[in-house]
């Protein structure tokens, strides 16, 4: 998170190719079908994290730069690391969906009206003459000249009473959106929110709440994804969950919102990561899982036995600490249109594999 660069690496964890962008510090990228990637990010001069004078409250898009995920910019490369396309934005964060028709879904940051703010439960009780708007998301839909075409306030759609912010959260954010997941088969958005631990799907043509799924059934979650069959499946990363925290990966159906499947590690509290993380499955049915505050990355079978292994060595400088934090991974297939004809050779980075000692590859089981 917040990098200089990305990588894609081998099944043995070396680096065949890498992304470097000297002006951009990437909270989050991934491929595009056409072999470009898509990123978030921030300008390393916007990076620092505004403190507020005591008493004073900031602007919503200064406010917006202390909060997690955040980003001021989606930028398009080519594959030899130079932008094609730009968006420029205060407010937008964590995740993206790019439309075939090249427009894009992202969440943005907005204050609530006042009226609103003040039905919300939940939270960190202060005084309200000490703490600025609650804030929520807004879904934005924008064409390929950063034109908004369509906009959806979640505050609207969700329940001030019945969807409160954890006990144990600021009255900050009301929602925190980590992740956007559009089918296009019906044209239904699929978020998950964090701080009152709620993923939900919308009717992407009118607007309208489909479906909702949250505490106590899963705390303060990640990476809510649509599956082939119709269902969604979540890391539920069990921050703040009633008793000894731990994390799992569900598989649930939208229909009645049964657990259809779950991993939880044995003993249970051996896999847990508080907040980022995700879980994407792959094409034979295993789910590759993004541990994140671990920096660990895994693949299991859907028996829960880890088959493939792989631990983050690329460090990172966040607020003078160093990390190996994961926001989240994928894994492309050889026969992915992104990859047609790329030359994916580990001895290009020859120096960067040994300098990061990955010549001899991740665990494999």
């Amino acid at each position: 998170t917040f990098a200089d660069a990305t990588y894609l690496l081998d099944m043995d964890g070396q680096i065949v190719h890498r992304w470097h962008y000297p002006d951009l510090r990437v909270f989050y990228a991934r491929l595009l079908p056409n072999g470009n990637l898509l990123a978030l990010g921030n300008h390393p001069d916007v990076m620092p994290t505004i403190t507020p004078a005591e008493g004073r409250v900031l602007p919503i898009n200064q406010r917006a730069r202390t909060m997690g995920g955040n980003g001021s910019q989606l930028v398009e490369f080519n594959w030899e690391s130079e932008r094609v396309w730009s968006y420029n934005n205060e407010r937008i964060h964590h995740d993206f969906v790019r439309l075939t028709n090249g427009n894009t879904i992202m969440p943005e940051w907005v204050e609530m009206p006042e009226d609103a703010d003040r039905l919300v439960q939940g939270g960190l009780r202060e005084a309200r003459s000490k703490r600025p708007k609650l804030v929520s998301d807004d879904y934005i839909e924008i064409d390929p000249t950063g034109k908004e075409v369509k906009r959806v306030h979640l505050w609207e759609l969700l329940d001030p009473r019945r969807d409160p912010i954890c006990v144990l959260e600021d009255r900050n954010e009301w929602t925190h959106t980590n992740s956007i997941d559009l089918n296009v088969t019906d044209n239904t958005l699929l978020f998950s929110c964090r701080d009152n631990s709620r993923v939900g799907i919308i009717d992407w043509t009118d607007g309208s709440l489909q479906w909702k799924y949250g505490a106590p059934e899963i705390f303060h979650q990640h990476h809510a994804s649509w599956l082939s069959n119709g269902n969604v499946q979540i890391f539920d990363n069990g921050m703040h969950r009633h008793g000894n925290p731990y994390s799992r990966v569900v598989e649930v159906d939208p229909k009645d919102s049964i657990i259809a499947w779950q991993y939880v590690a044995k003993p249970q509290q051996q896999f847990f990561s508080g907040h980022i993380s995700g879980a994407e499955r792959l094409p034979n049915g295993n789910v590759l899982v993004c541990e994140g505050t671990a920096g660990r990355v895994f693949e299991i079978t859907q028996q829960g036995e880890v088959v493939w292994e792989w631990i983050n060595p690329f460090v990172t400088i966040r607020q003078g600490e160093p990390r190996t934090w994961l926001f989240r991974a994928h894994r492309y297939g050889a026969d992915d249109p992104a990859l047609a004809g790329r030359e994916l050779d580990a001895g290009n980075y020859r120096a960067l594999n040994r300098m990061h000692e990955l010549m001899r590859g991740p665990r494999s089981r």
